[in-house]
């Protein structure tokens, strides 16, 4: 990478990093802290409240994405985070589950991970620009990995309207990295060439990447609705999960270098489609464990270790994939499309997780979100190989 590539690319992932870590601080811990607010006894509604930020992301994702083709990445990119830090204030200010769920539906609305990728596609070579992808979606489960460490004690000690407060902060910081640190942004675009969504949608590995996305984000958040019960039960406060999430989360990130040398190796389907395998492999596991009596915590851990690793391997490599797989006079409409998706999945796996497990328990959630994952695995499975990218000298 160039000085200005790697800026670049540092620039928009710390963006990506600040508004996720900000969304994610709140998910181990919302579907407990939320019982302690008025209407706080239903699971679906706790389960919409969680997930409602990723309907509305989903129906502005797109139309923002678009936007910033015509006004400027930047500008949208300031606007969707100004109204992401009002819908955390609101959050955090909220006095029952319905202030809550508003809180969240506006966060949702500050949908700017299209045009940020957007950005981060003008401003990178063809040839770095796997690297860079990677390097935001490594941000992504990095700021997951410690959201899920940080969120116990914090929320332990600030309750969940302090985590809504420093999602906000984290907003604005967000909001001082576009305009201060991220290189200024090529020429606007004011067309689009025709017909470019019905391009993206026909295309069937694009397709494969975008329905993956939403499975994906489905499965981690209806998870989250259930497991930190799972933790309780087996006799770990809720103020130590951190305890068991620290270990299992650094030990997968070491073995993240691996996910790189297949893609240089021209493998990176044979990646993707073990990374699914796992996120699999997860739910039966989760399943076993919530059908009989509590399972043991280091039983609970090999598990989430075994999640993260497929996770964090799934953020890295499906944007990437995406932008190589895109033709480049429709990039932009396939970054906004799948992150349409992966917002979607995020609504849905609230509202499904809660739902499940209000009439079903937690053995027929993780029953459904197995059967996603086997769905999805059958899917990729017909995606073609993806070439060893080819790096300039």
């Amino acid at each position: 990478m160039t000085p200005l590539e790697r800026r670049s690319s540092l620039s928009l992932a710390l963006i990506f990093a600040l508004r996720m870590l900000g969304l994610f601080l709140v998910l181990p811990v919302f579907a407990l802290e939320a019982r302690k607010y008025p209407g706080g006894d239903d699971p679906a509604l706790v389960g919409l409240a969680m997930g409602i930020y990723g309907l509305t992301q989903a129906v502005l994702q797109l139309p923002l994405g678009l936007a910033s083709d015509r006004f400027g990445r930047k500008r949208v990119i300031v606007l969707g985070l100004l109204v992401f830090a009002a819908g955390s204030l609101m959050a955090a200010l909220a006095d029952s589950l319905t202030g809550l769920l508003w809180g969240r539906a506006l966060q949702g609305a500050g949908a700017v991970s299209a045009a940020v990728t957007a950005l981060l596609a003008d401003q990178t070579r063809d040839g770095v620009r796997t690297k860079a992808m990677a390097l935001v979606g490594g941000s992504i489960g990095l700021m997951f990995a410690v959201a899920l460490v940080a969120a116990p004690p914090l929320a332990a000690r600030f309750g969940l309207g302090g985590l809504f407060e420093l999602t906000c902060a984290l907003a604005l910081a967000g909001i001082a990295t576009v305009l201060w640190v991220v290189p200024p942004e090529p020429a606007r675009h004011t067309a689009s060439p025709r017909g470019g969504l019905a391009r993206v949608f026909a295309h069937p590995d694009l397709l494969r990447l975008n329905l993956g996305v939403f499975v994906l984000h489905t499965v981690q958040l209806s998870m989250w609705v259930a497991v930190p019960a799972l933790l309780v039960q087996a006799g770990l406060p809720k103020a130590e999960h951190w305890h068991l999430y620290l270990p299992a989360v650094v030990a997968s990130f070491v073995l993240m270098g691996g996910l790189f040398a297949l893609e240089r190796a021209g493998r990176l389907r044979a990646a993707l489609l073990g990374a699914i395998g796992l996120v699999l492999l997860v739910q039966a596991g989760l399943g076993w464990a919530a059908a009989g009596t509590p399972a043991p915590l280091w039983a609970l851990g090999g598990l989430l270790f075994l999640f993260f690793c497929g996770f964090n391997a799934l953020e890295a490599s499906q944007p990437s994939l995406v932008s190589r797989t895109a033709p480049p006079e429709v990039r932009g409409a396939a970054l906004g499309a799948y992150n349409t998706l992966q917002s979607l999945g995020l609504f849905a796996g609230g509202a499904l997780g809660g739902t499940l497990l209000r009439f079903g328990g937690a053995p027929s959630l993780f029953a459904v979100t197995g059967a996603l994952c086997l769905a999805w695995l059958a899917l990729a499975w017909g995606m073609r190989p993806v070439p060893a990218a080819q790096h300039p000298r």
